[in-house]
């Protein structure tokens, strides 16, 4: 808590920084909104969980950092999800400050842009870095459980990026005025929920930080009285925040309308999953877990309609578009989405036609995200102009938008090949000992205590071979003495086309040993794709439009009455 209030402050002085262009009303605002939110988290690190308290009396030898936590990833996993977290306070703050002006237009909308962006980014990286981390320091060759905590990491996420899409129709048309209001708001009170998971108890996770009702209870406080005074603001000025801005249904503007409804829908898909345990035991005492098969019967099949959508709306004309010329632009994505659906079901079989369309899917939104580039290309002159004039020529936030978009489609190949062609293996092995999996010979060689710095380990080396090639793997399972815990270093081999993953347990007494084999197919463009968004959204940052401030108010210069020109 001392790492969110940090960063809050961080954004609050950039805010001053960088922000000296704005109006001094609405700078005002948006930094007493920021200072109030600040407080609340001051006084909870205060009267609820202060860091300073000394320990007494001080135990001789300290239990050291939880083992999981001492990967080098987790340097770069929970400062990225805060800084998304937090960040989002920001798209919080401008609006409850255009709410009490009663102001809201395209400049406020490019101001508040950048912020979302960047916290979107932060976010991105987090979620990323999250999900790499558990796959290969947890051992259970997995890449998302639908943990309680990682839905609560997900659901700003949707939020934000519907919140991403908006703006943009804001800035550049004035529409959604109203929806971009309501979407900051909602955003930031999601963020505030994660807080309230890992700290309440009210749900068990393996990120849970404390089960304290009492900081549980402060903070849905604080969720509580911000999300209340926000939405009451907005009940009382929203109406007055009428958009004169039309545009037809086939538009991009009704595109990211139509987005917008499929990831708030998304959102509430996760969050009923995620809180439904709390209301059947507050309601009726029943205690029940919700797991992957109801997020794999609700959340998958209403994101592939959402993908098609993503690859069509940077198609669409703004205002207003045809059917027939939106057809036209489409059919390269259409020609290869429909050859790599043929290709997936002939290697899937129909057994496995849900991951056929993931895979599908993907390829059209990677087509898809380059056709904007080769129109502007072709309106520069294909033909005549040298690639490298066109590529410098072509606005960063173009490329941002094909990379992002792009590394969604790998991303949901990633998904399909990881459902559709992972296989895994559990046994009992000897040194000595080989078995197959997924075309390969993988034989354990030999098992050995090892000493680390601060763990005793059973090492296991493994030999890998396909044909004429092989290679070696190593895999641990570590013991802890002073935290009194164990934790599993899986061996991976990292490929385009996948990863072999192994992890060993426990050691019987005659030598045998667990040994967990898996092969995840295309597992590698999940984590990829991420980047890919991440940097979709960095690039965007980059534009020069974002580097351009307000005009500044310049005083015009004396003039002498006798050489000033006379205006008719």
């Amino acid at each position: 808590m001392l790492l969110w209030v940090l960063i809050l402050s961080l954004y609050g002085g950039a805010v001053v920084v960088f922000g000296r262009e704005l109006r001094e009303t609405l700078s005002a605002r948006v930094l007493a909104v920021q200072g109030m939110i600040g407080a609340a988290f001051l006084g909870f690190l205060l009267f609820t969980s202060n860091p300073f308290l000394r320990l007494y009396p001080a135990p001789p030898e300290g239990t050291e950092l939880n083992p999981l936590l001492q990967d080098p990833g987790l340097v770069f996993h929970p400062p990225m999800l805060y800084l998304g977290y937090v960040g989002f306070s920001m798209a919080f703050a401008f609006a409850v400050a255009a709410l009490i002006e009663g102001r809201v237009d395209a400049g406020w909308a490019r101001w508040v842009r950048p912020w979302v962006l960047a916290a979107w980014v932060c976010l991105t990286v987090g979620i990323t870095m999250g999900s790499l981390w558990a796959y290969y320091e947890l051992g259970w060759g997995g890449f998302w459980f639908w943990d309680p905590v990682e839905n609560a990491s997900l659901m700003p996420w949707l939020m934000g990026t519907a919140l991403l899409h908006s703006s943009l129709v804001l800035e550049r048309r004035g529409a959604l005025i109203s929806w971009t209001i309501l979407l900051a708001i909602l955003t930031f009170s999601l963020s505030l929920v994660g807080t309230f998971l890992v700290r309440s108890g009210v749900l068990t996770s393996v990120h849970a930080f404390a089960v304290d009702p009492q900081r549980g209870v402060y903070i849905l406080g604080i969720i509580s009285v911000t999300t209340a005074s926000a939405l009451g603001l907005y009940a009382w000025r929203a109406p007055a925040m009428r958009s004169g801005a039309l545009f037809q249904p086939l538009s991009r503007e009704g595109g990211i309308t139509l987005n917008n409804l499929f990831l708030l829908t998304l959102t509430a898909t996760v969050f009923l999953g995620t809180f439904y345990p709390v209301f059947m035991e507050v309601l009726h005492g029943d205690t029940i877990s919700v797991g992957p098969p109801w997020y794999q019967m609700t959340f998958l099949p209403l994101s592939c309609p959402l993908l098609v959508l993503v690859a069509v709306g940077p198609l669409l004309n703004w205002k207003r578009d045809q059917w027939g010329a939106v057809a036209k632009r489409l059919r390269w994505p259409l020609a290869a989405g429909a050859a790599a659906l043929v290709v997936a079901v002939v290697l899937m079989g129909l057994g496995k036609a849900f991951s056929a369309i993931g895979f599908a899917v993907g390829v059209w939104l990677i087509a898809g995200s380059l056709v904007p580039v080769a129109r502007r290309w072709r309106k520069e002159g294909t033909f005549t102009a040298s690639a490298l004039r066109l590529v410098r020529a072509t606005p960063r936030l173009t490329w941002a938008v094909a990379l992002a978009h792009a590394g969604l489609g790998a991303l949901a190949i990633g998904v399909s090949g990881v459902s559709a062609w992972s296989s895994s293996s559990v046994l009992m092995m000897v040194p000595g000992q080989s078995t197959t999996l997924a075309g390969q010979t993988i034989t354990l060689q030999s098992v050995q205590p090892v000493t680390g710095g601060n763990f005793s380990a059973v090492e296991a080396h493994f030999a890998v071979g396909r044909g004429g090639s092989a290679y070696a793997l190593t895999a641990q399972r570590r013991f802890y003495p002073s935290s009194q815990t164990q934790t599993t270093e899986a061996g991976i081999h990292s490929t385009l086309l996948g990863n072999t993953f192994i992890a060993i347990g426990e050691q019987r007494a005659d030598g045998a040993i667990t040994v967990r084999l898996w092969s995840h197919a295309l597992i590698g463009w999940i984590w990829g794709g991420g980047l890919m968004m991440a940097g979709g959204g960095v690039l965007s940052l980059a534009d020069r439009r974002y580097r351009l401030g307000a005009a500044s108010r310049i005083s015009a210069p004396a003039t002498d009455p006798q050489t000033a020109p006379i205006s008719a």
